[in-house]
C-alpha cells in the first residue's frame, strides 16, 4: 500500500504512534516508535561516492597527517601513512577530493611534480587565517602548514588513491591560473605515454599508465575563496574551461562550483547565465558542488557543550535535508530533466582548534560522540535523496574538521566518525527504498542573536533503508541523550526472518576517541530476537548511530 508522507504522518497523529500501515490487532503490544520499510518504493541507487572524502594542503592534513616521507621511521608506502591506508582502505572511499578546498585555486600543480628538492615552496593560502585559528598559528612564521613545500603533489595523491581503493577528484586552479594550465594538467593526468611531452613526464615521475581522472571541479567556492565572482562571471569562466576539452578517452565528469548553504541566487543565476548559449551547455556539467557546515555551539570547543548545545547542533545539521530539496527545485527550473546531480563534496561540524594540539594543525580537534551523530544524520539525509546526491565529501580526511582520522608523528587514531563510515558501508550500491519514522521529539531550548531561550521540538528518531537481495540495511540516529526509543519495525511486502545490530553510543555524550584512549568510542555488535511471526521490536539506545541488518523473505 503506498500512501504520502503527510497522509503517513497525519494518520499516525491521530490513531497514536501504533496506528500505521499494518493494522494495530496484528501485534500484541504498541511500542512508542515505528519504522515502515516501503521495498517497492525504490528511490535511486545509493552512488558508493556519497562514502567519500577530502584532503587539502591545510594545516596537518598533508604534512604528517598523509605524508610523512620515504625516509621516515613511522611505517609508509612510499611517503604515505601505512597506518591511514590501511584503515581508509577497510572502508572502501569513493573518491578523494584534492588539492582544496581554498588552497587550490592558488596552487599551480606543476609545483608538485618531478624530483622533490627541486620543487619550490610557496606560501599556503591558509598562511594568514585568522578565523577559528588560534594566536599561536596566527604568530607562525615557518613550517610546512605555511610555507607549502610541494612535497606531496599530483602523482602522490594518485598514489594514496590507488593504495586506499579510491578515485581522483582533482580541484582546478579557475581563480588564479589560466585555462591552458587546466589543460596542460588533464593532459599530465590522462594523455597516454609517449604522445606528449607531458605524459612522458608522468611516466618517469611516476606512471607510464595514465591516471583516467575522471572526475574534475572546475574551481572552489568562487563565489568566495576561489575568486570573490558573481555568479555570471563564474558562469562565464566555467564555459572557457570546459570549452572543447580533450578527453583521451576518459569519461569527464565536470563538477561546478556551488552554492554557499542555502544562497538560492547563487545557483539560479549560474543555471540561467550558463543557458544562454542555449540548453547544451548543461550536458557539460555532471554535478553541483554545494557546501555547508553546521558550525558550532557555546564556546565552540568540541568536546566542551550542554545538552541544549547538543541537540541544537544537530539540529543545525539536519538543515542538510532542505538545503537539497531546495536547490534541487532551483536546478529543476533549467534543467528539467534532472541530468545534473548535487555534490555534497564539504560538509561537516566546524569547531575551534583543540589547545592540546600543535599549533600547525589548524581546525584539528578530536571528534565525538555528537560528531558522529552528524556523520549518520548527513549520510541518512544523502541516501534518502539518493536520486539527487551523487557524491559527499567531508572536510575532511585527517587532523582538521570533520576528520576520520588524527595522527601526530607516530600517533594515530580512528575517529568517531571513522566508525560511522564502516557501519554505513553496506548502503553503498544499493538500492535506497522510501522509509517513514515515526517516534516522540525531543525539546530543547535554542537562543537567538541576543540570547533569548526559544523552546524548540526536534525529531527522536531518524534514517535511512536500502535493500540489496533479501538483504535490507537500515540507520538510524537517536538524538535523545537519555531516551531508548522502543520501535517496531515493518517492512511492507516482506517478512523479517532475522536481524543483527552494530551500534555505536556512550552514556557520556562527550565520549570520544584520543592517542591516549583511541578505542573509547567503538561500535559494538548486539543480538536482536525476531519473534515466530516475524515481529521487530528493536530499542534503539539514546545518543546513538545504529545499524541494522535486516534478512528478509
Amino acid at each position: 500500500m503506498s500512501i504520502g508522507r503527510r497522509e503517513f504522518l497525519g494518520r499516525t497523529a491521530l490513531a497514536g504512534a501504533a496506528a500505521l500501515i499494518a493494522p494495530r490487532a496484528m501485534y500484541s503490544q504498541a511500542a512508542e516508535s515505528r519504522v515502515e520499510i516501503l521495498i517497492n518504493e525504490p528511490i535511486g541507487t545509493i552512488n558508493r561516492n556519497l562514502y567519500s572524502h577530502f584532503v587539502e594542503h591545510l594545516g596537518g592534513v598533508v604534512y604528517d597527517g598523509i605524508w610523512v616521507g620515504e625516509k621516515s621511521k613511522i611505517p609508509n608506502v612510499g611517503g604515505i601513512r601505512k597506518a591511514l591506508i590501511d584503515s581508509l582502505a577497510k572502508i572502501k572511499p569513493g573518491v578523494i577530493r584534492y588539492p582544496g578546498g581554498c588552497f587550490a585555486d592558488q596552487y599551480d600543480w606543476k609545483d608538485g611534480i618531478g624530483p622533490r628538492d627541486k620543487r619550490p615552496s610557496r606560501v599556503n593560502f591558509w598562511a594568514d587565517t585568522k578565523y577559528k585559528t588560534s594566536k599561536e598559528y596566527e604568530a607562525l612564521n615557518s613550517g610546512p602548514q605555511k610555507y607549502e613545500p610541494n612535497q606531496f603533489g599530483t602523482d602522490d595523491f594518485i598514489n594514496l588513491c590507488k593504495l586506499t581503493g579510491a578515485r581522483p577528484y582533482l580541484a582546478a586552479n579557475l581563480r588564479s591560473l589560466p585555462v591552458r594550465s587546466y589543460l596542460e594538467w588533464l593532459e599530465y593526468c590522462n594523455a597516454p605515454v609517449g604522445l606528449t611531452t607531458l605524459s612522458s613526464a608522468r611516466a618517469v615521475n611516476n606512471s607510464k599508465e595514465p591516471y583516467n581522472v575522471q572526475y574534475w571541479g572546475i574551481g572552489n567556492e568562487s563565489w568566495g575563496c576561489g575568486g570573490d565572482f558573481l555568479p555570471e562571471e563564474y558562469a562565464e569562466e566555467f564555459r572557457k574551461f570546459t570549452a572543447w576539452l580533450p578527453t583521451y578517452g576518459v569519461k569527464l565528469q565536470l563538477v561546478g562550483s556551488g552554492p554557499n548553504g542555502g544562497d538560492l541566487s547563487w545557483t539560479r543565476r549560474f543555471f540561467t547565465k550558463l543557458t544562454e548559449k542555449g540548453s547544451g551547455q548543461l550536458n557539460k556539467l555532471y554535478g553541483w558542488a554545494l557546501h555547508y557546515y553546521c558550525g558550532t555551539t557555546g564556546k565552540g570547543i568540541s568536546n566542551e557543550y550542554t545538552e541544549n548545545e547538543w541537540y541544537d547542533l544537530l539540529m543545525r545539521s539536519d538543515r542538510m535535508e532542505n538545503l537539497i530539496k531546495d536547490h534541487w527545485t532551483v536546478m529543476g527550473e533549467t534543467d528539467r530533466d534532472h541530468r545534473i546531480k548535487l555534490i555534497v563534496d564539504e560538509w561537516g561540524a566546524w569547531h575551534n582548534q583543540d589547545a592540546n594540539v600543535p599549533a600547525a594543525y589548524l581546525y584539528d580537534y578530536a571528534a565525538t560522540l555528537r560528531d558522529a551523530l552528524i556523520s549518520g544524520i548527513n549520510l541518512d539525509t544523502f541516501q534518502r535523496h539518493a536520486d539527487k546526491v551523487a557524491m559527499a565529501n567531508p572536510a575532511q580526511l585527517i587532523n582538521t574538521i570533520h576528520s576520520i582520522f588524527q595522527a601526530q608523528e607516530d600517533k594515530f587514531v580512528e575517529t568517531a566518525n571513522y566508525h560511522v563510515f564502516e557501519m554505513y558501508m553496506p548502503h553503498a550500491g544499493a538500492t535506497a527504498v522510501r522509509t517513514e519514522f515515526v517516534s516522540p521529539q525531543v525539546g530543547f531550548s535554542r537562543f537567538d542573536a541576543q540570547r533569548k531561550e526559544i523552546p524548540t521540538n526536534f525529531w527522536g528518531l531518524n534514517g535511512s533503508a536500502s535493500i540489496n537481495g533479501k538483504t535490507v540495511t537500515l540507520t538510524a540516529v537517536n538524538p535523545a541523550v537519555s531516551a531508548a526509543r522502543e520501535t517496531e519495525i515493518n517492512i511492507g511486502g516482506a517478512k523479517i526472518v532475522s536481524a543483527t545490530a552494530r551500534v555505536l553510543s556512550s552514556t557520556d555524550i562527550h565520549a570520544r576517541n584520543t592517542f591516549d584512549a583511541p578505542h573509547a568510542l567503538e561500535p559494538r555488535n548486539e543480538s536482536v530476537t525476531v519473534s515466530a511471526g516475524g515481529r521487530l521490536v528493536y530499542k534503539f539506545a539514546p545518543a546513538s548511530v545504529t545499524r541494522l541488518t535486516l534478512t528478509i523473505v
